[in-house]
């Protein structure tokens, strides 16, 4: 089967050059995130992601830590973007979320990046904490394009997305990755400084599985269209797993979802003493079975094999 992505046809109509307009029109008021902070990015003021209008990329290359589907035998084409516009206290990737470990890139070098990617054989190109810069990145896919990129894109975000600004990523994403994190606000508030994270995540993962739907794959096991979600489990039940698979299975039961075991405590974590340890595997098996009552059965196989390891 030959992919062919929805942005070949926005470019070629002239539709992606007006979408890129309007999101560079938003940063000069910037509402991109739900934080709606307001900075003239355009004139290099930083917002609470603590960006302005250059583009920030920490790392790139071929990842083989992802989901199968996306990893495939050649790897992910990952671009691990700088800074964040959440503030997660146990962040994986601190160093890059909070400290802001990377170097500012002109859009144009961003798409050489891409096309880097895609002449290794990397099955898509993986944009890691897009959020804050999705004008640069579509006028770097754009300049791909020009280049011969024609790999799905992959926006790969913390769920805390502006749903107006998802729509206008319609037909330039091809696969949404987005974590859901916390169904309660008390510890969104606590731990990402998101007390309305759940509500901005539903509107936006509802708007992501309308344009994409289910996550598609090809006949080698290679995703290259939908929704992948992931869950990330906390200890003693922070993260609400019941009323965030619940929420999952409403949208379809046909939903690919990671369930992940992997926490650890990072970055400020040690600070919180119910952040200090890993998941139990019980914790784990619960939040499995939880989601099969719901009738949710696409799993990744990561998730898989850690359940049917037992206790």
């Amino acid at each position: 089967m030959k992919f062919e992505s929805s942005y070949i046809k926005l470019y070629e109509s002239g539709a992606l050059d007006e979408r890129i307009r309007e999101l560079y029109g938003i940063l000069e008021s910037c509402e991109l995130c739900p934080r709606r902070c307001g900075k003239n990015r355009l004139k290099g003021e930083r917002g609470f992601c603590r960006s302005g209008r250059e583009l920030m990329v920490s790392s790139y290359g071929p990842h083989f830590g992802e989901e199968e589907p996306l990893v495939g035998t050649e790897g992910s084409g990952t671009i691990f973007l700088t800074n964040c516009n959440l503030r997660c206290v146990y962040c994986q990737n601190y160093e890059i979320s909070h400290l802001g470990i990377g170097r500012e890139v002109s859009t144009e070098r961003a798409a050489e990046m891409m096309i880097e990617l895609q002449r290794r054989g990397c099955h898509n190109i993986n944009l890691v904490t897009p959020t804050h810069f999705t004008p640069q990145i579509a006028r770097s896919i754009r300049y791909a394009i020009k280049r011969g990129l024609c790999l799905p894109i992959v926006y790969n975000c913390g769920g805390y997305e502006n749903v107006e600004t998802i729509k206008l990523l319609e037909g330039i994403v091809d696969i949404y990755m987005p974590d859901i994190k916390y169904s309660s606000k008390e510890p969104a508030k606590k731990y990402s400084d998101a007390p309305d994270y759940f509500d901005r995540c539903r509107e936006a993962v509802e708007e992501m599985h309308r344009q994409v739907g289910d996550l598609k794959m090809d006949e080698d096991g290679i995703a290259y269209r939908g929704l992948l979600i992931r869950h990330l489990i906390l200890p003693d039940g922070l993260a609400g797993s019941k009323e965030v698979l619940k929420f999952v299975s409403g949208l379809s039961k046909d939903s690919y979802v990671n369930i992940m075991d992997q926490y650890r405590p990072e970055g400020e974590a040690w600070d919180y003493k119910e952040l200090s340890r890993r998941p139990t595997r019980k914790e784990f098996y619960d939040a499995m079975n939880m989601a099969k009552g719901y009738g949710l059965h696409r799993f990744s196989k990561e998730s898989f094999r850690i359940y049917y390891r037992g206790f």
